[in-house]
């Protein structure tokens, strides 16, 4: 008891929790909003949106998955040098030489695969749901944001690891973009820093892989969250939309 009064008393415990300790209302909710940690997420929630049926969880597993491949993906930056033939013996030397870099490959590849996944149902859900209704739309908007950078961030992986398969599968999705009216061929090089799957468009996936995409997804998940909490929480049942009905954001 004693330490911890002395611990309630120092001046730094003061400034991080500036409301006191006591579990009254009042300093929960304060200790949510002025938390940088914590302030995307409302005070109180409904009981109804924790259930399972109302969201499966789906938005938390894609944000889960998310954080494994920020790990595994810095790991697996400590092994990779994104240039040509480089970037395939790295990938033999992690399979064969370096210890669990079959696993450590194999957990950001699988958990790739498995947030496509889940960004797909958890939009399903939502729509299933009608929770791209008022006052949500502005929200349906950036989940599909977010989607496309999933699918973005799935892509340029892709071709990472610089063999047949990777060569061959970003020679054809970037023909693909090729056929888009006026700005395809512009947007193709662009892409690829030139007419052909080479060094250039190596780097260019990596940065974009590694740097823009990531932020750019952090950033829309965090408007994402945001928007959920001004819009009154999560959708997830019929009674939860006439509850919400009529709201203003």
């Amino acid at each position: 008891m004693d330490v911890l009064r002395a611990l309630t008393e120092n001046r730094l415990w003061r400034s991080v929790v500036r409301h006191g300790v006591r579990g009254t209302n009042r300093n929960r909710v304060m200790l949510v909003m002025e938390n940088i940690f914590l302030h995307l997420h409302s005070a109180k929630v409904r009981r109804r949106s924790l259930e399972i049926s109302s969201t499966y969880y789906l938005g938390g597993i894609s944000l889960t998955l998310f954080a494994i491949l920020t790990i595994t993906g810095l790991m697996l930056m400590l092994y990779y040098h994104p240039s040509v033939p480089q970037a395939y013996d790295d990938m033999k030397e992690l399979q064969f030489v370096v210890s669990n870099g079959v696993f450590l490959r194999n957990m950001h590849r699988w958990a790739a695969h498995a947030m496509v996944l889940a960004v797909f149902f958890h939009m399903l859900r939502v729509f299933y749901h009608k929770a791209y209704r008022p006052p949500r739309e502005f929200n349906w908007v950036v989940g599909v944001v977010l989607l496309l950078l999933t699918l973005l961030l799935s892509y340029t992986g892709y071709l990472l690891p610089w063999d047949q398969l990777a060569f061959w599968g970003v020679s054809v999705g970037t023909n693909m973009v090729k056929a888009m009216p006026v700005l395809g061929p512009a947007f193709r090089f662009l892409l690829l820093g030139g007419n052909i799957v080479g060094e250039n468009a190596l780097l260019r996936f990596y940065v974009l892989h590694c740097v823009f995409l990531p932020l750019a997804l952090v950033l829309g998940v965090a408007v994402h969250l945001w928007r959920v909490r001004k819009d009154g929480g999560i959708a997830g049942s019929s009674g939860l939309r006439r509850a919400d009905a009529g709201k203003i954001p």
